[in-house]
């Protein structure tokens, strides 16, 4: 009887190691990553399903690593929270490379660099650089490099959770400008027409986005950058980028 207990209980330890082998193997050939999923051109939904530019992109890079991606869907100011937490292995999200976020995570190698606007209500002509924006207010994500820019330059910040609901208090006139990317201004602007915002002027920076891994995920990012290398190599980073923006703003 005892021998039939001890083999029953060796039995138990074998399968319980069998699948948590199973599911740790299975958790490699995945990879997690976290994005907004409201932010055209980048990263939303069409017809129900997740696209747009850093969507494709990581998608190329996951098959070029040999990982199955899967897309978790947070707000922009709760992303990094999320990294941290270990709910996703990764950020695709236009995550602009500055001092900050380069000491405190592993930053892939740029596949975006683009310039920032100031976007105004149509018909403002008092806003034309980032030094017209003392002493006003502008509409911005409270953890995006916009804000910072924003805030730096003398504006008042009111925080929302993206570039949609900044344009919404631009053009209630509950903010004077908000600062973002040219990129995502000009697909607004492309889809919407310039009958509420308009350009007002450039901040003046180019900035360079990538993907963002957890610090101790360093074999991660060099798999990326190895990954990002052969796809621009190969033109498909060139070709994703033509499809959304008519240019290649992978260089």
């Amino acid at each position: 009887m005892r021998r039939r207990k001890l083999f029953a209980a060796l039995a138990a330890v074998v399968v319980a190691a069998g699948i948590t082998a199973c599911s740790s193997s299975s958790d490699s050939d995945t990879l997690k990553v976290g994005t907004e999923g409201t932010y055209s051109p980048f990263s939303y939904k069409e017809n129900g399903e997740l696209t747009g530019y850093d969507i494709e992109v990581i998608k190329a890079v996951g098959d070029k690593i040999g990982r199955k991606v899967e897309f978790v869907t947070t707000t922009w100011d709760s992303i990094f929270a999320g990294l941290e937490a270990k709910r996703f292995d990764l950020v695709a999200n236009q995550v602009t490379v500055n001092p900050e976020r380069t000491q405190k995570y592993s930053l892939s190698d740029p596949y975006t660099t683009s310039e920032g606007v100031i976007v105004t209500k149509t018909g403002d002509s008092s806003i034309h650089a980032l030094a017209d924006l003392n002493g006003k207010n502008c509409a911005q994500s409270s953890t995006s490099n916009w804000s910072k820019v924003a805030s730096g330059a003398g504006c008042k910040v009111d925080s929302v959770e993206g570039f949609v609901q900044a344009v919404q208090l631009l053009k209630t006139g509950r903010v004077n400008a908000t600062v973002n990317d040219t990129l995502a201004v000009n697909e607004y602007i492309k889809k919407n027409g310039t009958g509420d915002v308009q350009v007002g002027g450039k901040t003046g920076e180019i900035s360079k986005m990538a993907f963002a891994a957890r610090k101790d995920s360093q074999d991660l990012t060099d798999k990326i950058n190895k990954a990002l290398g052969e796809l621009r190599a190969d033109g498909t980073l060139a070709k994703i980028s033509e499809k959304y923006f008519g240019t290649d703003v992978s260089k």
